[in-house]
Parts: structure tokens; C-alpha cells; sequence
């Protein structure tokens, strides 16, 4: 009796360059509006888009979908 092959799947690598999991598996994504046209921006917007925010509970089936191998809690 021959066995099926089960085959991997295969991580998205641009997903995975974008989104950081956390110890406790939450997904964490770095802040828009870093890349240029800073200059007329306030500092406090600035420093703001430093820290990595969150995403939407909407979105976790789809990160989930682009990373298979790991485990993510909402």
C-alpha cells in the first residue's frame, strides 16, 4: 500500500519580513508614515510611528494563513 505525499506549505517570505510574533503569539507590525516626507511631520508623530502597534482581529485569519508554521493567538 503506497502512502500519499503530504506536502508543506510553504511560508510567505514577505509576510514573515513584516510581522514579528510575540512570546505570548500575538502579531505585532511596524507603523506607516516612516518613510519619507518627514519634514513637515511633528516630532510626536514621528516617535509615535516607532512602536510596533497591533493588528485587527480581522486580519489574524489571513496572517495566519501567509505564516503557516506558527502559532498565533488572538
Amino acid at each position: 500500500m503506497k502512502k500519499t505525499k503530504k506536502y508543506k506549505i510553504k511560508t510567505k517570505k514577505a509576510a514573515s519580513k513584516r510581522f514579528t510574533i510575540t512570546g505570548s503569539g500575538k502579531v505585532r507590525r511596524k507603523k506607516a508614515g516612516k518613510r519619507h516626507l518627514l519634514e513637515h511631520k511633528s516630532p510626536d508623530t514621528i516617535r509615535a510611528g516607532r512602536n510596533k502597534a497591533g493588528i485587527s482581529k480581522s486580519d489574524i485569519t489571513k496572517v495566519r494563513a501567509m505564516l503557516p508554521g506558527v502559532t498565533i493567538k488572538e
